[in-house]
């Protein structure tokens, strides 16, 4: 019988990647409409008869909240996912489909007000008429230096605070975008007034960038890191986008690289699209028919855009002489090389190797997990893409210097890419 319960499987109407796909065209709808029955105008006047400081603690807690969303809401999602792509003869240890769905709509819901509330905070300082609000929340930027530059960092940990960098200033652009389509609204999109938010939208552009440019110049100064670790985290997150491409993806190609830098685009795409279908009014044929032509060159964007990513890829993989171990299998474990303590103490939910992580989600069915369970424990201790590899590998028992360099090399491979929060040092 099991024979014929996996032919059943096997001929069924959608494959994983769909049924994902499916999922997150639903979330979006149902949190879209969801959205309308929260009053921006309400929230933003709630807001504006806030104090400075008290908006200023608000702002605070809510960039730590995001954070903390990002990473809960990741795991929601992956449970969602996972529950509705696994083989339905086997007997179930959750609740079920539908409450991880509600759950899923929940915290899309909560994630994007959340988003909201961080983009009318903005918006507030600013149309502030003496930009102090503004100028204490660029300050926040600098505190940001005094908390990071005077702790001890390796290469790791900088790692994950340059994905959070990365994350923080594309969300930054969203919220500018946002604020920028609300103020223009309000004034019938007088292209006079966009020269006035101009000057404002440059300078925390520029306050961000100075900050992140300050902020990792003094830790790799202090930590005695070079700036060649950059080509190396660049490598990496190259590597994860052309092995990702080598293999059928659960939920999107870039998914990888989303994860590593803790970036949940749900939220942000519910918030956008409510943002814009408020702002512009669309009236007429041809106004139709303008959003339909708008809608094909972004679907056009977007595909223009993988392939220059996945060209730029390959090229930082070429150079950094990474190619083989995306055509190579992963090598067995033979007993004169002793396990790592990594290896020893890995645990069943780790059992997924580097490379597969980095291109399949948790959405991955039980039936390849059992085939990849026994090279995939050996191929985290010794596939070391985040690094480029040295041309002579030389023997285990050497001095302890070079031990000790391998091994920081190695710890570089045990980044959680589900880790959002990259200041925190263990």
């Amino acid at each position: 019988m099991w024979w014929h319960r996996d032919s059943l499987w096997d001929r069924r109407l959608l494959q994983p990647a769909q049924v994902c796909d499916i999922l997150k065209g639903v979330i979006l709808v149902i949190c879209y409409f969801m959205m309308h029955y929260v009053d921006y105008s309400m929230m933003y006047h709630l807001i504006r008869g806030q104090s400075v400081i008290k908006l200023y603690i608000i702002y605070n807690m809510l960039e730590v909240a995001d954070r903390l969303f990002s990473s809960f809401g990741q795991d929601i999602l992956d449970a969602l996912y996972w529950t509705a792509t696994e083989p339905k003869e086997r007997k179930r240890a959750h609740i079920g489909v539908i409450p991880h769905f509600f759950m899923a709509v929940l915290y899309v819901f909560l994630h994007a007000i959340l988003i909201m509330v961080q983009a009318t905070t903005l918006n507030v300082a600013f149309n502030s008429h003496n930009k102090s609000l503004l100028t204490i929340m660029m300050s926040n930027n600098f505190v940001e230096i005094k908390g990071s530059v005077f702790k001890k960092f390796e290469k790791n940990n900088l790692f994950q605070m340059s994905n959070s960098d990365i994350k923080e200033r594309f969300t930054n652009y969203v919220l500018l975008l946002i604020v920028c389509l609300r103020n223009m609204e309000q004034f019938s999109w007088n292209p006079d007034h966009l020269w006035v938010l101009f000057p404002d939208v440059c300078m925390v552009i520029a306050s961000e960038v100075a900050v992140d440019i300050v902020k990792h110049a003094f830790i790799t100064k202090f930590n005695d890191i070079t700036a060649d670790v950059y080509s190396e985290y660049r490598a990496s997150l190259a590597f994860d986008l052309v092995s990702s491409r080598q293999k059928n993806a659960y939920t999107d190609y870039s998914d990888s690289v989303a994860r590593r830098m803790g970036f949940i685009p749900l939220p942000l795409a519910v918030l956008l699209i409510r943002v814009v279908t408020s702002s512009i009014k669309v009236q007429g044929i041809l106004s139709y028919a303008c959003v339909i032509l708008f809608y094909f060159g972004l679907i056009s964007l977007k595909v223009l855009n993988s392939i220059v990513l996945l060209g730029k890829s390959c090229q930082y993989v070429k150079e950094a002489k990474m190619e083989e171990k995306l055509s190579n299998p992963p090598p067995t474990g033979t007993p004169n090389k002793p396990s790592s303590k990594s290896q020893n103490k890995c645990k069943p939910s780790q059992g997924l190797s580097m490379e597969e992580n980095l291109s399949a989600s948790v959405t991955s069915q039980p039936v390849h997990q059992k085939e990849n369970v026994i090279p995939l424990l050996v191929t985290s201790n010794s596939d070391q893409f985040l690094t480029t590899p040295d041309g002579d590998e030389k023997d285990i028992t050497q001095d302890s210097s070079e031990l000790k360099h391998r091994s920081a090399k190695k710890d570089l491979l045990e980044i959680d890419r589900f880790t959002i929060c990259g200041n925190r040092i263990d």
